[in-house]
C-alpha cells in the first residue's frame, strides 16, 4: 500500500508530467496544488526527496520540471566544497574526479551544502564546470574561530581557511566574547550579494592561549561529542562490574585456558585477548574479544550513542571515547584475573597458515597476564633473561605465537596481501599541552603478533557470515582507480620502478613486489606514502566486494567493538546466530538497518581521521615555533606550482615556496613530477634529500615554511642538529 508521502509524490510528479503543465517554481506550485502554509515545509521535503531520486528536475532559473533522459545525465547531486578565494568544488560520492564551481556560480553555497549543480560547458584541459542550481541541505551549522570585537558589533574568523568569509556577531549576540577568544557560532543567515555570513556565538571556548584550547578547537570544528548525556550515563552506571552466574549461563567455559592481552603500557580498554596451544603439528588459536553487547542493549540509550559516534577518537592528548569508561575499562575491559564474558573465535591452523577447522562461540573467558609490547619483545627479541624469568610459563606460548604469526604473515604475502610500514610517530606534550618531543613507534615482533592474529580472526568471522547468506558488516577496499595508478607508474619509473598492471587493473601482488623492491632504500618511504594515495579509502558495506589491500576475498571488523560501532553491530548479529534467534523478522529488521549503518561508520571514521591529523599537524607546527632559524636534512616528498614539500625523519611536513627556490625562476614539470629553473636547469626530485631552514610557522592554518639556508648558515654549525636530536 502506498504511505501518505508517497500519494503526494505521485500528485506532484503526476502535475509535472502533464502535457498541459508549465514550468513553475516551488511557491507557484505550492498555490497550483492548494498546499497549506503549515505543510510547505514537508511540501519542499518532498521537492528535495523527488529531486535526489531523478524523478523531477530543476532548471537554471529554478522552476521543476518533469525528468527526461537528457536531463536526467545533467542532474548532480554532491557536497560542496568552498576555497578561499570563492570558488569552489563539488564532490559526488563514488566519484573520483570532482567538478569545479566558478565563483559567480556558486549561488550562496556554503561550505559542506548538499547541492544540485548541472554541467557548463567544459573547458579544453580543465576539469569539468558546474554550476549551483538548488542548496538540498545545509551541512554547516557551526562554526569554531577567534573573536575579533570592533566598537558596535564583532566578527569571527573562522578555524577553517576553506571558509572564505569572516562571521558578522551583531554585539548583543557575542555572549560577552572579547578579542582573541575561541568561540562557537551558530550560523543564523548564509550571507549573500554583498552581504557577510551572520551568526550568534553559543560557547566561549577560552583564550588563543589558555592551555587546551587549540585541542579543543578543532574538537568542536569536527562536532565531536565530548561529554555523555545524563540517560548515557545513569544506563552506563547501572551496569554491574562483576560478571554474575546468570551471564555465564549456556557459555563456553574458558576460563581455565592460558590466555593474555597484549597492548600499549598506557592502554586501559583492553577488548582483544589471545591463546595458543598445539594439537599434534596444528596450532590452536583462540581470539577472544569483549562481549559489549551483553551491556549494551540494541536501541538503548548507549547503543544510540554509540552508532552516532561510530568511532572511538584517538587526538595527541586526549582519547574521545565511543561508550562512557565505566564500560570501556570496567566490565567490557579483559582484565587481568577476573571473569569477563567474551565473543571467541576458536581457530585450528596447520603448518601452511590454513585454517582447517574453526568455532566462533560466546565464552567466560579469564585473563592470565597483562602484557605489554615492550615486554614481549623483551622476550622475543631482546632475550632479556631479566623478562624472561618474570614470565616464564608463558614463554613457550609466546615463541609459538611469534611461529604462528610468521606463517600467517608469509601466507599473506604470498597471495598479495600489502603491508605499509610507515615511520609513524607519537608527540609527547608536558602539562600545559605544549610538544616537547617526537618519538618514532616502535612497530616490533609483539604488535605483529597482534596484527596477524586479528586479521586471521576478522577474515574467519567474515567468510563464515559471507557463506551463511545473512546480513552483515564487511569492511571493504575497492580496487584503485586506473588514472590514479597510471600516474603511480609513470612517478615510479623516475626511479627505475615499474609495475604491470593489465587492462587498466593492478594485482595487490605487484604494489606488494613494489614495496620489497624500494625496502631500505632512500625513496622507501617517499614512494610507500605516494603508492599508499593512489589506493581507495577502506569502508564499511553490507557487500563482501573484497578487500584489495589485504588480497582476500572476505574481511570484517569483529576485534574492537569498544571503540569500533561496526564490530559491535556484527557482534549482535553474530550472538543471534548461534542462539538460533535470527530469524525472518530479524534479518528483515537488519537487512533494513545496517546500509545506514555502514554508511554512517565510515563517515565517522573519516571524521575522526582527519581530526586526528589536524592536532597532530598543530601540535607539529606548535613543535618547530622554538626551532625556527634551525637547519635540517630532509627528503622532498612532493612537488606542486606552488612549491617543495619537505619531509624532515621524524615526519614533520614543511614546504619551500617557489619563490624562495634561489637564483632562478622556477616552474613545476607535470610529466616529470620535477621543479625545474628555467635558466640554469636546476632540478629538484621528488625522493630527493634537501638541506632546509625553518622559517615561518602559523599555527591558525597549522603550516610551516621551510627555505634554502645560506652557505654561511650551513658552515657556522648553529642549529644544524638533526631534528631527532633536539
Amino acid at each position: 500500500m502506498e504511505n501518505r508521502e508517497d500519494k503526494r509524490k505521485k500528485v506532484i510528479c503526476d502535475l509535472l508530467n502533464d502535457d498541459m503543465y508549465v514550468p513553475m517554481k516551488e511557491k507557484e506550485l505550492a498555490i497550483m496544488l492548494q498546499v497549506a502554509k503549515e505543510d510547505r515545509e514537508e511540501f519542499k521535503k518532498l521537492l528535495d526527496e523527488l529531486l535526489m531520486e531523478g524523478k523531477i528536475q530543476l532548471t537554471k532559473r529554478g522552476k521543476y520540471i518533469k525528468a527526461d533522459a537528457a536531463a536526467e545525465k545533467q542532474c548532480i547531486f554532491g557536497t560542496f566544497i568552498s576555497h578561499p578565494k570563492g570558488f569552489g568544488f563539488v564532490e559526488v560520492e563514488g566519484q573520483a574526479e570532482d567538478y569545479y564551481v566558478p565563483e559567480e556560480k556558486t549561488n550562496g553555497a556554503f561550505h559542506l551544502d548538499k547541492v544540485q549543480v548541472v554541467l557548463l560547458t567544459k573547458s579544453k584541459g580543465k576539469r569539468q564546470e558546474v554550476e549551483v542550481v538548488k542548496i538540498l541541505e545545509r551541512g554547516t551549522e557551526k562554526i569554531v574561530g577567534t573573536f575579533q570585537k570592533s566598537k558596535n558589533f564583532g566578527f569571527v574568523v573562522p578555524d577553517n581557511t576553506k571558509i572564505a568569509s569572516d562571521i558578522f556577531i551583531p554585539i548583543e549576540r557575542s555572549k560577552g566574547a572579547v578579542d582573541g577568544h575561541k568561540v562557537v557560532v551558530e550560523l543564523t543567515s548564509y550571507g549573500g550579494e554583498n552581504k557577510k555570513p551572520e551568526g550568534k556565538v553559543v560557547e566561549i571556548l577560552g583564550h588563543i592561549n589558555d592551555p587546551g584550547v587549540d585541542i579543543m578547537s578543532i574538537v568542536r570544528g569536527y562536532d565531536l561529542p565530548m561529554e555523555f548525556g545524563e540517560k548515557v550515563m545513569n544506563q552506563a552506571e547501572r551496569v554491574s562490574n562483576e560478571v554474575s552466574e546468570a551471564d555465564r549461563a549456556g557459555r563456553l567455559d574458558l576460563r581455565d585456558v592460558v590466555m593474555v592481552t597484549i597492548d600499549g603500557e598506557d592502554a586501559k580498554d583492553l577488548d582483544d585477548a589471545v591463546s595458543l596451544s598445539m594439537d599434534g603439528e596444528n596450532y590452536e588459536l583462540g581470539v577472544h574479544i569483549a562481549d559489549v553487547t551483553n551491556y549494551v542493549q540494541e536501541n538503548s540509550a548507549l547503543d544510540r550513542e554509540a552508532l552516532k559516534r561510530g568511532t572511538s577518537v584517538y587526538l595527541v592528548d586526549r582519547v574521545i571515547p565511543m561508550l562512557p569508561h565505566k564500560l570501556s575499562n570496567g566490565i567490557c575491559s579483559l582484565n587481568e584475573g577476573v571473569d569477563r564474558l567474551a565473543l571467541s573465535c576458536l581457530m585450528k591452523i596447520n603448518k601452511k597458515g590454513e585454517v582447517i577447522d574453526y568455532k566462533i562461540a560466546e565464552t567466560v573467558i579469564k585473563v592470565n597476564r597483562r602484557m605489554s609490547y615492550t615486554a614481549v619483545k623483551k622476550i622475543l627479541e631482546d632475550k632479556d633473561e631479566e623478562t624472561i624469568q618474570e614470565y616464564e610459563e608463558l614463554v613457550p606460548m609466546f615463541q609459538q605465537m611469534e611461529e604462528l604469526a610468521g606463517i600467517l604473515r608469509a601466507k599473506r604475502k604470498k597471495r598479495g596481501s600489502i603491508d605499509f610500514d610507515f615511520p609513524e610517530t607519537k608527540i609527547i606534550l608536558d602539562r600545559e599541552g605544549n610538544p616537547v618531543d617526537i618519538k618514532p613507534y616502535d612497530r616490533n615482533t609483539a604488535t605483529k603478533i597482534i596484527e596477524d592474529f586479528m586479521l586471521i580472526a576478522n577474515e574467519t568471522v567474515a567468510q563464515h557470515f559471507y557463506w551463511q547468506e545473512l546480513p552483515f558488516v564487511y569492511r571493504t577496499h575497492e580496487n584503485p582507480d586506473p588514472e590514479k595508478i597510471e600516474k603511480l607508474c609513470l612517478f615510479i619509473n623516475n626511479f627505475g620502478y615499474g609495475i604491470k598492471t593489465n587492462k587498466e587493473e593492478v594485482h595487490p601482488k605487484e604494489i606488494q613486489k613494489l614495496l620489497t623492491k624500494i625496502e631500505g632504500t632512500p625513496e622507501e618511504a617517499l614512494i610507500s606514502r605516494l603508492t599508499l594515495r593512489s589506493m581507495k579509502q577502506a569502508k564499511y558495506s553490507v557487500e563482501s566486494s573484497g578487500h584489495f589491500g589485504l588480497a582476500c576475498q572476505f574481511y570484517c571488523h569483529f576485534t574492537s567493538p569498544i571503540r569500533r560501532y561496526p564490530d559491535l553491530q556484527i557482534h549482535r548479529i553474530i550472538k543471534e546466530q548461534l542462539r538460533g534467534r535470527l530469524k525472518e523478522n530479524r534479518i528483515e529488521h537488519y537487512d533494513k538497518i545496517l546500509p545506514e549503518v555502514a554508511r554512517h561508520s565510515s563517515e565517522m571514521e573519516r571524521r575522526a581521521d582527519e581530526a586526528e591529523r589536524e592536532t597532530e599537524k598543530l601540535k607539529k607546527a606548535q613543535y618547530m615555533q622554538a626551532r625556527i632559524g634551525n637547519c635540517y636534512e630532509g627528503v622532498i616528498s612532493s612537488i606542486t606550482s606552488w612549491g617543495i614539500y619537505v619531509e624532515l625523519p621524524d615526519t614533520v611536513e614543511g614546504m619551500i615556496h617557489v619563490s624562495k627556490l634561489p637564483g632562478d625562476y622556477f616552474y613545476y614539470d607535470e610529466a616529470s613530477y620535477e621543479m625545474i629553473g628555467q635558466d640554469t636547469g636546476k632540478r629538484y626530485k621528488l625522493g630527493e634529500k634537501i638541506r632546509i631552514r625553518v622559517d615561518d610557522i602559523d599555527t591558525m592554518t597549522r603550516t610551516i615554511d621551510f627555505g634554502i639556508p645560506f652557505e654561511w648558515e650551513e658552515k657556522d654549525g648553529e642549529g644544524t642538529n638533526e631534528i631527532s636530536s633536539q
